[in-house]
């Protein structure tokens, strides 16, 4: 026997429930994971509101680490006892245990603790692809990016410092923004007191940045364009403050022949080679101290639904973590 959080109907954060499950041994190409630490993220939320709709009733969370304790057939490069982490996978991370598929797994290095790779699988891999993939940010850059004291923008915030970037971070208020100022925020903006794109236009002498990445959603669809330089890349990677709504194409045009797009974490790890490169340049910054990951917030599984409260009401910053 064993406890999970699981939703039978979507909803606020009381739909999460927290419940006995009985797990059976794994099958073809499955694990068992006793797991140590889980990862919450804002994906969870959308999630469990039904703006990602999932067959219910069902678990909820994609990011844990963890021990493995039983491999099924097929299974050929895990065994009982190894330390692993994931970001991916079928919902169902917040468990004291369960059985999944292989595939998302990979090895936690020494250097790594538990709880660091909780905190850190889901945002530091998306962070990895935005900076890396999506746009290849280089010395002298200058980049706008929202939410820059949350879980991805204290990893980019770091990442994209090392890499001899210049971040102007969004924030949403003075502590968050001496926060990721100390994670390598050249530029913090107040966003419900300030004029984004104006701000941008100043730091930047009216040229404006050539990368926007924006995981707000809604409420800073039109700053984050209006921010761009011509033919800049609006990255929009997340709805914190709900979906983006239908535009005229002919905005981008208008704007400055601008490039729009949407990524996702699935699409860029779907291969097993992209996902353990982007695992392993995750763990060797990590692990070299070019990035440090502290999970500023901890709750008991069993309060998932406070820590949803909590994340929703923007009271948390950085990463966050669940303990079973």
């Amino acid at each position: 026997m064993t406890k999970q959080i699981r939703i039978h109907e979507t909803g606020g954060p009381d739909v999460l429930r927290y419940e006995d499950a009985t797990l059976g041994a794994p099958g073809p190409g499955q694990v068992r994971l006793r797991q140590t630490a889980v990862g919450l993220n804002f994906i969870d939320v959308y999630q469990r509101s039904g703006l990602y709709p999932l067959p219910l009733p069902s678990g909820i969370g994609l990011e844990a680490a963890g021990i493995v304790e039983a491999v099924g057939d097929g299974v050929a490069d895990l065994r009982p006892g190894d330390r692993i982490a994931y970001a991916g996978g079928p919902p169902g991370a917040y468990a004291d245990a369960r059985v999944m598929p292989a595939g998302p797994l990979v090895k936690l290095p020494d250097a790594i603790k538990d709880e660091q790779a909780a905190a850190m699988m889901l945002q530091g891999l998306t962070a990895y692809y935005l900076i890396h993939r999506t746009y290849r940010a280089k010395l002298g850059d200058t980049v706008l990016l929202h939410a820059a004291a949350g879980g991805v923008g204290l990893i980019a915030c770091q990442w994209l410092s090392a890499l001899g970037v210049t971040v102007i971070g969004t924030v949403g208020s003075e502590e968050k923004a001496a926060l990721a100022r100390a994670h390598g925020c050249a530029h913090t903006i107040l966003y419900r007191d300030e004029n984004i794109a104006q701000r941008v236009r100043d730091i930047t002498n009216g040229a404006g940045v050539p990368v926007v990445f924006d995981s707000v959603g809604k409420d800073t669809w039109e700053a984050s364009l209006d921010s761009l330089s011509p033919l800049g890349l609006m990255v929009s990677y997340g709805n914190a403050s709900g979906a983006v709504p239908p535009f005229a194409v002919g905005q981008l045009a208008s704007k400055g022949s601008l490039f729009v797009t949407r990524p996702t974490l699935a699409t860029y790890m779907a291969r097993r080679e992209d996902l353990e490169a982007a695992a392993n340049a995750l763990f060797a910054v990590v692990a070299d101290g070019t990035v440090k990951i502290a999970a500023l917030q901890s709750y008991p599984l069993a309060d998932a639904a406070q820590a949803h409260r909590d994340l929703e009401a923007r009271r948390t910053s950085g990463s966050t973590i669940l303990i079973p």
